[in-house]
């Protein structure tokens, strides 16, 4: 074999980060090192597989069919330690995990003393990202995922229903007065998603989408302008149930609500293949009976 394992788990970082500056970051290592991996494999193959730019860099074809031929083996590699390193009474090694921001500080952060307390021998890694994510190319092995589920190459374990509220501060109510029905709506400052835009369909008889006069891609983001006194969000349960419980956010249009139950499921998402099934298993298990949906 003319490559190491080491450069080209770096060539992969340098093409998922979209640079040689940014590959540096994630790996905590100087860029020199990174570009001496990349250079240094297109030397041993004899084929160039980045093209570089000042701005950007670009896969050739080659490079293209090369890095998925790499990242499938890499994988292998990963899942055959993981299977030795797991076969010890509890389960053992890095555990990634990816969920939007406000699912991991609401329901994911409370537990993590007390899983680390359970399974000591799991390396945790919490990601956040708002969209859906490619499990495979961000080396996650579980995904949170809210609402309905497309990808079947997938295995969902169902964690259960977060509902969705309309809801808004008692300041701010008692500036602008409460709706009483959804057409009142028109007259008020509403708080919505910039995407994907289906989030904006709120779950109310005969309602449109909202057109938002403040809107963030981050659902955090929204219940902080909501508890600001900003405007009227659609959030779910999972991220405010507390703020309801102590009165810093009420709910409106109640009368009005319909059943959305597809766009309230809450789901871990894994591959089904996955060596990594022990600790999958441990992390679902614990949180499901934990969570506050």
């Amino acid at each position: 074999m003319l490559t190491r394992s080491d450069d080209l788990d770096i060539l992969l970082t340098v093409v998922d980060s979209g640079g040689f500056s940014a590959a540096a970051d994630t790996l905590n290592i100087q860029v020199a090192r990174v570009s001496r991996a990349v250079s240094k494999i297109e030397q041993q193959l004899g084929v160039t597989i980045l093209n570089r730019t000042t701005r950007r860099i670009e896969l050739t074809d080659e490079g293209r069919q090369f890095v998925e031929s790499v990242r499938t083996g890499l994988l292998q590699l990963q899942r055959a330690e993981d299977e030795l390193v797991s076969r010890g009474e509890l389960p053992q090694g890095r555990l990634r995990v990816d969920a939007a921001s406000p699912f991991v500080f609401h329901q994911l952060v409370p537990l993590m003393h007390d899983f680390r307390q359970a399974y000591p021998d799991i390396t945790l890694e919490l990601t956040s990202n708002e969209g859906y994510v490619d499990l495979l190319e961000k080396r996650t092995d579980v995904a949170i995922r809210i609402g309905k589920l497309n990808d079947s190459t997938l295995y969902a374990r169902p964690l259960g229903n977060s509902a969705l509220h309309i809801v808004a501060s008692p300041d701010y109510i008692a500036r602008r007065g409460a709706p009483q029905k959804v057409a009142d709506l028109g007259g008020h400052e509403l708080l919505g998603f910039t995407e994907p835009k289906v989030l904006n369909q709120w779950p109310l008889k005969g309602g449109e989408d909202i057109t938002p006069t403040i809107s963030s891609s981050n659902g955090e983001t929204l219940r902080q302008l909501a508890l600001s006194g900003n405007g009227i969000a659609c959030l779910s349960g999972f991220m405010i149930n507390d703020d309801l419980a102590a009165g810093r956010l009420v709910t409106l249009l109640n009368h009005d609500k319909i059943n959305v139950a597809e766009r309230e499921q809450v789901s871990a998402m894994y591959y089904k293949s996955s060596t990594v099934a022990r600790r999958i298993s441990a992390f679902i298990e614990f949180i499901q009976p934990r969570l506050t949906l």
